[in-house]
């Protein structure tokens, strides 16, 4: 089991100990950020003849990683890392662009949180360009047709995750985390990324679907008594995995196309429909937990329909050009 507080030489793992315990990031997240790290060190302790060309660059070892190496590098050196990863291992340019940022954060903390270094070597590196894609999401009937396809075995439950996803725009780890006294006097506590609390006041439909599904669970002899949301098979919390599987069955059922939708598709939907009935995006940053407003800026150009209506009210949009009277010669 990989544990960067036993592996990582100190450099790295005072690093990733910030982000865990400072920043406050996921243990996953931070076991990916040495992941690339490692990877990153291996190769350029290849690249500069600190390890055999010969040896496989998983077998090489990163141990005697100091600020010395770390101090010796250029933007080159990383240039020639992106090329090694999309031409060597396949690598498409957003899994680039995560090792590039992952790369980023190394040396802004060695330079402005640790002091280690004076001059920050890759302050002017550039991420490798994305195509900019726009969110899928359900129109309003189609997230209608969504939830009347719920019927049968678990109703209730499916019914409950579903108006929360749609109304209240949660990421699938927000949701199965959610405990029991998480809902309280029409409000919902979630925890989202970085450990970071929100409340969300919950709309009638959701206070609804939330009622009729407690008084199920408190009816039931759970293993997990305090998990929200529970598998009724074995009484536990549900994972992602069932909550993918039962968004996927329910969109099948209303019709739609469950290979292009998701349960993050469900949330785009709810900032969507949030966008087109008024929310201002700065509201609506904070429904969703974003960090930055650029990225909830996303959604305001996901609504064609709106954009033509905001052309059309434009009290010049009618407007014909007036003919001027012809100035006399003498006015010259």
């Amino acid at each position: 089991m990989l544990d960067y507080r036993t592996e990582a030489p100190p450099i790295l793992r005072d690093f990733l100990v910030y982000h865990e315990t400072i920043q406050g990031h996921s243990r996953r997240t931070v076991d990916e950020y040495y992941l690339d790290l490692r990877n990153f060190f291996r190769f350029l302790k290849q690249s500069k003849g600190l390890a055999a060309k010969d040896v496989p660059l998983n077998g090489i070892s990163i141990d005697d990683v100091d600020l010395a190496l770390v101090k010796d590098i250029s933007l080159t050196d990383i240039y020639s890392y992106m090329s090694y990863l999309s031409r060597e291992r396949g690598l498409n340019n957003t899994s680039r662009a995560r090792k590039v940022a992952t790369i980023r954060s190394f040396y802004k903390y060695l330079t402005n949180k640790a002091k280690l270094l004076d001059v920050n070597p890759v302050q002017d590196l550039d991420p490798p360009r994305q195509k900019k894609t726009l969110p899928k999401y359900l129109n309003l009937e189609e997230s209608l047709d969504l939830l009347d396809s719920v019927d049968g075995k678990n109703s209730s439950r499916d019914y409950c995750i579903l108006t929360l996803f749609l109304n209240c725009g949660l990421r699938i780890s927000e949701l199965v985390s959610l405990n029991k006294t998480d809902v309280r006097d029409g409000q919902l506590r979630v925890l989202g990324k970085g450990n970071k609390e929100r409340m969300l006041y919950l709309n009638d439909a959701c206070q609804k679907a939330l009622l009729d599904w407690l008084t199920e669970r408190d009816a039931l002899t759970l293993a997990d008594q305090n998990a929200l949301f529970v598998t009724l098979q074995n009484r536990r919390r549900i994972s992602k995995a069932a909550v993918h599987k039962l968004v996927k069955k329910h969109l099948t059922a209303a019709g739609l196309d469950s290979t292009q939708y998701s349960s993050h598709k469900l949330r785009h939907t709810a900032a969507t429909l949030m966008l087109q009935n008024g929310v201002d995006v700065r509201t609506l940053q904070e429904v969703l937990g974003h960090d930055h407003l650029n990225t909830t800026q996303i959604y305001t150009h996901v609504d064609s329909d709106n954009l033509r209506a905001a052309a059309k009210a434009n009290p010049l949009s009618g407007a014909k050009q007036r003919k001027r009277p012809k100035k006399d010669d003498k006015d010259g």
